[in-house]
């Protein structure tokens, strides 16, 4: 497989290495692969790290979340207009905006392994008993890395004979670690001090260049968010769409970051889908707040539309001290992945810096004239952004379930149905009865005409049952023998197995009120 900083199979890409999370998260990524919902990229040629393809279940399901974003945050409401920008564009847009310059993770390199380290992902500690250095360990992140660390500790006092007690362990990132350290701090992948390399920036941005020459003049960059094609579309939008401070923005696309060391399944790749939103508002002090706030709430509502509900996610306030020098506040909705506890969605309130790089940088004016106060000015955003891979992922770890059924285990995506690429399976009873199969394939054309349903035949009514609820499929449709005497058939909910007769009519009905499209 391609890239040195991932020896192991992308679809068992780094992860936390304990415990049951760690088998639930395998579990998932399996699933993923088995049901054609993720592929490895590449995979005949073994594949390159942090990059995916998506399959027929996976394409299903990523559209239904983009679909169900789109409708909420766009065409629901009269203050979000619709944007699609260029991946690729004026290289000048990327110096404004300030990611020419810093857009970089720090690095660092175990120069016998060639493994490579984000270096703010890297932690060590100093090993001492009774006040006295014996050595140091280090690790990658990960939700038990302080219990994990102090194992280490307690391992390597004992290969060294060491007697006393041992110091409290102070991990810390290794972009903290002072000069004096570097010797002393072992690599992860060999265990030997003074195999890393000293951290340094890396520039995260995929360069290319645009025409036949491949010299300074002609190169670009592909985009690392799409945020930046709203601002400097900002006019464009602002004399064409007939809107009005405060308005929004909205724009799904894809981004591409060099990451360092993709982890975790789909969660950190390198091509990777936004759905952004812009929210431009007035200047004034003390509005940002509340439009800040709002739109937490907003997105979280949203989140528990598709099946994120409060028990999955957490909110993760930014400390002043860490936020960019321009950003007033920033607050994470998180997910309780099987590896920890991570961002899902960050929603900032990022003043007007953009909007005034690009004014500045361009030339050009980007400024708002508002009738109401006879002003112009150049508004403030607050930015929701989200990731479509992240949210594929949050979707598929919260709806996975294991029950028992009869006596069998059965593995289950609870999926809600607003999003579940495969709303609805039909089956005949008996596929060598033309009768049942007239009516059921019937059925089947009257519904794939709103839905995405599958007609199935194959097996025994029970093994259907089973291959649609591993999908997350939440309808069961059966066609008998007394469909065809008064035009009833079964109807099964993927969840509770509970089964009843219901006519046509009132399938629809069942259905229409569960996806609620």
């Amino acid at each position: 497989m391609l890239d040195r900083d991932a020896p192991h199979p992308i679809l068992c890409a780094p992860m936390a290495k304990n415990d049951n999370k760690h088998s639930l998260m395998d579990e998932i990524v399996g699933l993923c692969k088995r049901r054609g919902f993720i592929f490895q990229t590449s995979e005949i040629y073994g594949g390159i790290n942090g990059f995916f393809d998506y399959g027929p279940l996976g394409v299903e399901l990523r559209r239904n979340i983009k679909d169900a974003w789109w409708k909420d945050m766009v065409q629901m409401r009269d203050d979000v207009v619709g944007l699609d920008s260029a991946i690729i564009m004026h290289p000048d847009v990327w110096k404004a905006s300030g990611h020419v310059d810093s857009f970089t993770d720090p690095m660092v390199d175990c120069k016998e392994s060639k493994m490579r380290y984000r270096a703010d992902h890297l932690f060590y500690a100093l090993v001492k008993v009774d006040g006295q250095e014996i050595g140091c360990v280090s690790l990658l992140e990960s939700e038990r890395m302080q219990e994990d660390a102090e194992k280490m500790a307690d391992d390597l006092k004992r290969k060294m004979a060491v007697q006393g007690e041992m110091d409290a362990l102070h991990l810390q990132p290794y972009t903290e670690a002072p000069e004096s350290d570097w010797s002393k701090v072992p690599s992860p992948a060999t265990g030997k001090p003074g195999s890393l390399t000293p951290p340094r920036e890396f520039n995260m941005m995929f360069k290319t260049h645009v025409g036949a020459l491949q010299d300074a003049s002609a190169a670009a960059y592909l985009r690392p968010e799409t945020a930046q094609g709203i601002f400097a579309n900002f006019k464009n939008v602002l004399d064409t769409g007939r809107i009005k401070v405060p308005f929004g923005i909205a724009q799904i696309g894809k981004a591409f970051r060099n990451e360092i060391t993709p982890r975790n399944f789909i969660f950190r790749s390198r091509e990777f889908e936004q759905m952004e939103i812009e929210y431009f508002i007035q200047p004034d002090e003390e509005i940002w707040e509340g439009h800040h706030r709002e739109w937490i709430d907003t997105r979280k509502a949203w989140f528990a539309s598709i099946g994120l509900t409060d028990e999955h996610l957490g909110e993760e306030v930014h400390p002043r001290e860490k936020l960019a020098h321009y950003a007033r506040a920033c607050t994470d909705i998180t997910f309780k992945f099987p590896f920890g506890e991570q961002e899902l969605e960050g929603i900032a309130a990022r003043g007007n810096y953009d909007l005034m790089q690009h004014q500045g940088a361009s030339g050009k004016p980007l400024e708002f004239f508002d009738e109401a106060r006879k002003e112009k000015y150049v508004p403030h955003v607050i930015e929701p952004s989200l990731g479509v891979d992240r949210t594929f992922l949050a979707v598929i770890c919260a709806a996975y379930t294991k029950d028992e059924i009869d006596g069998e285990t059965r593995t289950v995506l609870k999926l809600h149905p607003r999003v579940a690429p495969v709303k609805a399976g039909v089956f005949p009873l008996m596929k060598n009865k033309p009768e049942l199969m007239e009516k059921a394939r019937g059925l089947y054309e009257k519904l794939r005409l709103r839905w995405n349903v599958f007609f199935d035949v194959s097996g025994a009514i029970g093994r259907r049952y089973r291959r649609m609820d591993e999908i997350g499929t939440p309808f069961g449709i059966t066609v008998d023998f007394d469909s065809l005497e008064d035009g009833t058939v079964t109807l099964r909910d993927r969840d509770t197995t509970k089964q009843e007769r219901v006519t046509e009519k009132e399938l629809i009905s069942a259905m229409e009120e569960k996806i609620g499209w």
